[in-house]
Formats: structure tokens, sequence, C-alpha cells
């Protein structure tokens, strides 16, 4: 969050003083999950392997 933005919105900043910054948290779990997902769930071999036949 810049200055510019706390002094904007002074409660938003006090809570993330308090408890961190949530959204951005909650953010970056979201798009390491997503990148999990995309190695477990791999379907390349399944259109890979309809070609061949």
């Amino acid at each position: 969050m810049s200055s510019a933005d706390s002094i904007e919105a002074p409660i938003y900043a006090g809570l993330v003083e308090e408890h961190g910054d949530v959204l951005a948290e909650v953010r970056r779990v979201a798009e390491e999950v997503l990148r999990e997902a995309d190695r477990a769930i791999d379907f390349g071999a399944v259109r890979t392997g309809a070609a061949v036949r």
C-alpha cells in the first residue's frame, strides 16, 4: 500500500497495520494454488494421446 493510499483510506491502512495485508496474502495463495493445480492436472498427455489414435 502506498502512502497516498493510506491517506485516502486510513481505516484500511490501520487494518493492514494491525493484521497484515490479508487481500495481498489471499491473492498470493490463490496464485500459488492455481500454479499447483496447473502442474497436477496436466491434460497435455490426454490431448497428445487422442491425436495419436
